[in-house]
């Protein structure tokens, strides 16, 4: 049987390009909102594309934060994509709107500290050491980006916990900010891996042998 993956419809991502790389490394993917298929999958995927805030507000309205909780409560892997990634912290400024996040991480999405925006294009990452999302994948293999907002200080307390998460970074001019986070059953990046060829394909690939 293929590995099930919800890809989650609140009115913001890329569903299709997500749904097409998905269908291509083998997974039976299924674009949804429906609270029963999003809480039965093997994977859930969170995509998004936009401003914090709406995409929160479309978030919250098809009650997305319960969903992505009761899914990571049960250890029920979930993935997040740009956006998608950027709604697990506590909150997001942008355009002067501090907005809630999901509170999964600590961290604010702010504005990159860069002179040229949006970071638009094929970047390199440095990816954490022992870091699954990436096994099998060269050091200088580029992602595509495209986001002038991210979190530049990762703030998890990690003191105390036996299995910190593992946190990739990239670079754009002279920020620094998080490119993925591996964190148990929850998995984000801020880069498009359903945009990023045959990389973005390998990248998924190793998310769905964690299932």
């Amino acid at each position: 049987m293929p590995t099930t993956v919800a890809i989650l419809d609140y009115g913001f991502g890329n569903l299709r390009s997500a749904h097409r790389a998905l269908a291509r490394v083998g997974a039976d993917a299924t674009i949804t909102n429906d609270p029963r298929e999003v809480l039965a999958a093997d994977g859930l995927l969170v995509p998004g594309v936009g401003a914090f805030a709406a995409c929160m507000r479309g978030l919250t309205a098809i009650n997305g934060p319960r969903l992505i909780g009761e899914r990571l409560a049960g250890s029920r892997p979930v993935m997040g994509i740009c956006v998608g990634m950027q709604i697990l912290f506590e909150h997001g400024v942008e355009h002067g709107e501090d907005a809630a996040g999901c509170g999964e991480w600590p961290g604010v999405v702010e504005r990159l500290d860069a002179d040229i925006l949006p970071h638009m294009g094929w970047n390199t990452i440095d990816a954490a050491p022992g870091s699954a999302m990436f096994a099998g994948i060269d050091e200088s293999t580029r992602f595509y980006f495209v986001h002038s907002y991210g979190v530049q200080r990762w703030e998890f307390p990690e003191e105390g916990i036996t299995t910190p998460p593992l946190v990739s970074w990239a670079t754009h001019q002279t920020a620094r900010f998080v490119a993925a986070v591996e964190n148990g059953p929850l998995w984000a990046t801020q880069f498009h891996p359903e945009k990023s060829g045959d990389a973005g394909a390998e990248l998924l690939k190793n998310w769905l042998a964690q299932l």
